[in-house]
């Protein structure tokens, strides 16, 4: 399974890009064919978590493979069979939503269109304060579709944020592993967090 092709593809959950980074290197270290997808407002926009420019870099250092920035970029994945499987990590509310409804509108969701196009696996670890909110319709719409696989999640402070889910990714690479044979790594809905 090393040989396997992996889109590790980022979107705006910017508090949760370093261990979406950290996953990412774990992942190459088992999979190194690996090729970087930045949604557009990754790629371009600086926060208080880090600077755009500094993710792109890092996302081309780990992966040894310039970026995927946009649509045109993005959409010949499925047409030329360039992945094996597609790693959404972290998986903002927003991008579970327009995949749950066949919106194809950034880098992201079209590198999952064009790549669900071949049957292959779809790779999503959420990050959403609305997980249990507004996005959960999305969530379970997701959960029942063919060839998306979860990343195991858990609710990250039930107290302060109780619709708040985010998984523990820690687990993407396992989660990559297990959806290449077809299978869901469970449990999918994780305890909380031992502190």
């Amino acid at each position: 399974m090393g040989d396997a092709r992996v889109g590790f593809a980022l979107t705006g959950s910017f508090c949760t890009l370093e261990k979406a980074f950290q996953a990412m290197e774990e992942t190459a270290g088992e999979y190194p064919n690996m090729v970087p997808i930045l949604s557009e407002i990754t790629g371009t926009t600086d926060t208080r978590f880090g600077r755009a420019e500094t993710f792109r870099q890092r996302a081309v250092e780990i992966c040894g493979h310039g970026v995927v920035d946009s649509i045109r970029e993005a959409e010949p994945i499925g047409p030329k069979g360039l992945l094996d499987v597609l790693v959404i990590a972290p998986c903002t509310g927003n991008t579970l939503a327009k995949l749950a409804n066949g919106i194809a509108d950034t880098a992201v969701t079209m590198a999952a269109k064009a790549h669900l196009r071949n049957g292959r696996p779809v790779v999503l670890a959420i990050s959403t304060n609305d997980g249990l909110g507004g996005a959960a319709r999305n969530l379970g719409e997701l959960l029942c579709r063919k060839h998306y696989y979860f990343v195991p999640f858990r609710q990250d402070d039930p107290v302060e944020k109780p619709t708040s889910l985010v998984a523990d990714m820690t687990k993407v690479t396992e989660t990559v592993t297990a959806a290449l044979r077809g299978q869901q790594l469970q449990p999918v809905l994780l305890g909380p967090e031992k502190t």
